[in-house]
């Protein structure tokens, strides 16, 4: 009997269905040796040599494959076809030698596929190959610089800078990403602008907005109205003109569709659409490709199987008829960095199953992903959406105005799929336009001046970062999810809704990185080593030359901080820092003058906690503080007219006792005029009066429930954003939600909650279900009095608290479950359906655990490695 070895006991499931009797499917749950986690793991002085470990958790699952293989001489590595999966195949041949478990004559084949469906893995079958080393040496690579980086940093970061946890090679500069992007939002400054726009009448009667473009035959830009008295004296030129029809325009356009998903735009379309997080996308994902739905989820390829564009074009035809297949089909070019990652795109297995068709136990998250992979390669092999854009030009006296339009003629690809956006521009096109003559007169209706603010750049969402990297060439597809879970575990950025925001301990440790060590955490630097990476795979330089070169200057680096003192470093910190921690107030006055005792002057200290603040020299008589990054506070500002309704109405922004609001209309001795607080998260710069309106205008009905009829509304309370169904209330994440929500998502929000019930003196539910134990039964997440546990049926084991509950997978339970039980006494250690005994002894484990585990080469492989 063969013996097949597959990472999950899922994928393992549905691939033994696949080959039948003769051959025995194992799983070795993920990575069976990791580096020993101590100093000296990795020895620059001798070639890099390396020190593997076996976990606890791993040598059960290590001692079943060796028993497997006692009786039978082929070995079939089947692990992922990437950079880690043969990664693994190559750690299981050393650490399956080192326990003598393969003999002389053991036939060992390294297969490959990039689906998980009966025909991928029979054809991966009869092309057996060997392990590819280069392949394992650029995980060597990998492995040996995150270690070295993380261990030789990480403890400069501790004696250095109190509070900081941690640094690695690609999270420290994601974290500098978005420090920047905060410093940049910080030292934004808006300006103020203004528009008109005029609401006219055909002599049909029907009415379309135009916006005002030249003014005394010159072209306005941007800033030319740059404050209410401008705007209104052009809006009185505009009142003053006998307007006409100038020119009409009307040209034909196509857009074509977004090619089939790679790894990073996968997770960018996941967040804006699902809001999901790069790491529950790709867990999501996993679940998919092992289940055979989809093709293999770590690719940076794009490029689609001749077999899959017809099966595609196929099911195009049949679902929306032959009209919405191109006469050709279409052919996408990989961008791909490094070949190794460059597999085919993530697609569907079967290009006829969509979402409706899965099986009823898929999870939620597994379902939507599904359907998003499904419609998204569908469309990219649809035909282009075609338009009608059409652009009217008008004028009269001293002003020209400009109307634009467009009409889908043709919804092509836009028939399943249009890729989300990050910002979410007005489009003046997508108005459609009345028809119009050259030389028709035209009435007015109103002129409305409005005033608008530029925008300081957004923070980043876990989308627009992964896309940001990927730009920049730093990390690959399998890193980018861990890179981004990494710095929100380490405490450096936390979550403002769904927006990435540094936490002070995140801007210290970056201007600590950047001042003394800016090499190392510049983006064309990370770039180029990750090029370098890619030629190991490529087997154009040797791992070893390249780990000792960056070695070399690396310690160097290293060394020059040794004498460095804590005061040193936030001196240097807070000169680092000075432009955004004391902003220039405009009065000549010192920016650093304390304003709590006007004599002291203030800098950057940190606490016992390790966080960071701003606090006065002449403490303790004066205890003056503020968190990083806020200024002095400011008077309150001053009312700001934004503009007036379509009846004429004036828009105001206010201060009020509890913040800043809008209103419409006066305040009369009679009524009270419509009000609404601005939500969290909103600045008042960025208030212009299309967002004062729709605030007003909350609460929003979404429309009549479909079980009853009765309305559903989105609007924004006393707790923040909702959607409500009679007495059931249901949080939104954003208060942009409030005004985008439609009805399938208002409906499951509501059942959710409702599926919920109260809470009160009901039993704990899962956090998540993570799938069923290989010996049967489900393992979950649970809440618990100490922190989230991971529980299946009566062995409960903590999750430590450097692990995100909401990012953990089952083979990572799997291997808390038996680490927890291998910890009970061996008379007691229970088995599955039975009783979890006696309290664990202490310890870990005595000499019987540690037998065999002595140092030594690994035999049979690589010599600089050594196994333990």
């Amino acid at each position: 009997m063969t013996v097949v070895v597959v990472e999950s006991p899922a994928k393992a499931k549905t691939i033994n269905r696949y080959l039948g009797p003769g051959y025995k499917v194992l799983a070795s749950y993920g990575h069976v040796r990791d580096l020993v986690e101590k100093d000296g793991s990795v020895d620059p002085d001798n070639g890099f040599a390396m020190r593997w470990e076996v976990s606890p958790a791993s040598q059960k699952h290590l001692r079943a494959i060796a028993e497997a293989l006692a009786g039978d001489r082929e070995l079939v590595l089947a692990t992922d076809p990437d950079r880690e999966g043969e990664a693994i195949s190559w750690h299981l041949i050393e650490a399956l030698r080192k326990r003598r478990a393969l003999r002389k004559d053991t036939d060992i084949r390294r297969v490959v596929f990039n689906a998980i469906t009966r025909s991928a893995v029979t054809e991966a079958m009869k092309k057996p190959r060997d392990v590819d080393m280069e392949l394992v040496h650029a995980y060597l690579a990998r492995r040996a610089l995150d270690y070295l980086v993380g261990f030789t940093l990480s403890p400069v970061l501790w004696r250095k800078l109190p509070g900081a946890r941690s640094a690695g090679r690609v999270q420290s500069v994601a974290l500098r990403l978005i420090v920047e992007r905060e410093m940049e939002i910080e030292a934004f400054r808006p300006r103020e602008y203004w528009t008109v726009s005029a609401e006219l009448e055909t002599p049909r009667g029907e009415l379309f907005t135009a916006r005002l473009v030249t003014l005394d035959g010159r072209r306005l830009d941007r800033f030319d109205l740059a404050d209410a008295a401008a705007a209104e004296a052009a809006a009185g030129a505009v009142r003053a003109a006998a307007l006409r029809v100038g020119a009409v325009e009307a040209k034909p356009v196509q857009r074509s569709p977004a090619p089939p998903f790679m790894t990073s735009t996968l997770q960018q379309e996941a967040s804006r659409k699902l809001g999901l997080g790069a790491q529950a996308a790709m867990r999501a994902a996993q679940n998919l490709y092992e289940a055979g739905f989809i093709t293999y989820m770590r690719t940076d390829g794009i490029d689609m199987a001749p077999e899959a564009v017809a099966a595609a074009r196929a099911a195009i035809a049949e679902r929306f008829g032959a009209d919405y297949v191109p006469d050709q089909p279409r052919q996408y070019r990989n961008r791909a960095k490094n070949a190794q990652e460059a597999h085919e795109c993530i697609r569907p297995t079967d290009m006829a199953l969509d979402a409706a068709g899965l099986p009823a136990g898929l999870g939620a998250a597994e379902r939507a992903l599904y359907d998003l992979i499904w419609k998204r390669t569908l469309a990219s092999q649809m035909a282009n959406a075609r338009l009608e854009r059409t652009t009217v030009e008008i004028a009269g006296g001293r002003v020209g105005l400009r109307a634009t339009g467009q009409v889908l003629l043709f919804d092509g690809f836009l028939k399943v799929y249009e890729e989300g956006r990050d910002d979410s521009p007005e489009d003046e096109d997508a108005a459609r336009l009345p028809a119009m003559a050259a030389g028709e007169a035209l009435a007015q209706r109103a002129v409305l001046p409005q005033q608008h603010f530029t925008q300081p750049p957004p923070r980043y969402t876990e989308a627009t970062l992964v896309k940001r990297m990927e730009e920049l060439g730093i990390g690959r597809p399998s890193t980018y999810a861990a890179i981004v879970t990494t710095i929100q575990d380490r405490g450096y950025v936390e979550k403002d809704r769904g927006r990435l925001v540094p936490r002070d301990k995140g801007r210290l440790v970056t201007a600590f990185l950047e001042s003394y060590f800016g090499r190392y955490v510049s983006y064309d630097f990370t770039a180029a080593l990750e090029e370098e990476l890619d030629d190991i795979t490529a087997g154009k330089v040797d791992w070893q030359e390249v780990l000792a070169r960056f070695w070399r200057d690396f310690r160097q680096a290293v060394d020059q901080t040794a004498g460095l003192r804590i005061s040193e470093v936030l001196e240097r910190i807070d000169e680092v820092l000075a432009p955004h921690l004391y902003p220039d107030r405009g009065d000549g006055s010192d920016p650093r003058r304390c304003p709590g005792c006007g004599s002291g002057r203030l800098s950057l200290r940190t606490s016992r906690a390790g966080g960071a603040f701003i606090g006065c020299s002449n403490y303790p008589e004066c205890r003056y503080t503020r968190p990083l990054g806020s200024g002095e506070p400011e008077e309150a500002p001053a009312d700001r007219l934004l503009g007036h309704d379509p009846e004429g109405r004036p828009v105001w922004l206010k201060s009020g006792r509890f913040g800043p609001y809008v209103q419409l209309g006066e305040a009369d001795e009679g009524a009270k005029p419509p009000r609404a607080s601005l939500p969290k998260g909103l600045a008042p710069e960025a208030v212009d009066l299309d967002r004062a309106l729709a605030l007003l205008s909350l609460p929003r009905v979404i429309g009549p429930h479909p079980e009853d009829g009765a309305p559903v509304e989105a609007g924004i309370g006393r707790f923040g954003p909702f959607v409500r169904h009679g007495k059931t209330y249901a949080n939104l994440a954003d208060y942009e939600e409030v005004f985008t929500v439609g009805m399938n998502r208002a409906v499951e929000l509501l059942a959710q909650k409702a599926a919920r019930g109260p809470r009160r003196g009901a039993a704990a539910e899962p956090l998540r279900a993570l799938g069923e134990h290989p010996e049967g039964g489900p393992v979950t997440v649970m809440p618990g009095r100490y922190g989230p546990y991971v529980k299946w049926q009566d062995i409960n084991a903590t999750i430590p608290r450097d692990r995100d509950p909401a990012a953990l997978t089952l083979e990572e339970a799997l291997a808390l479950i038996e680490e927890r039980r291998a910890r009970a006494p061996a008379g007691t250690r229970r088995r599955a359906g039975g009783k979890a005994g006696a309290k664990p002894a202490a310890g870990r484990g005595g000499k019987a655990a540690r037998a065999g585990s002595g140092k030594g080469a690994g035999q049979g492989g690589d010599p600089l490695i050594e196994g333990k």
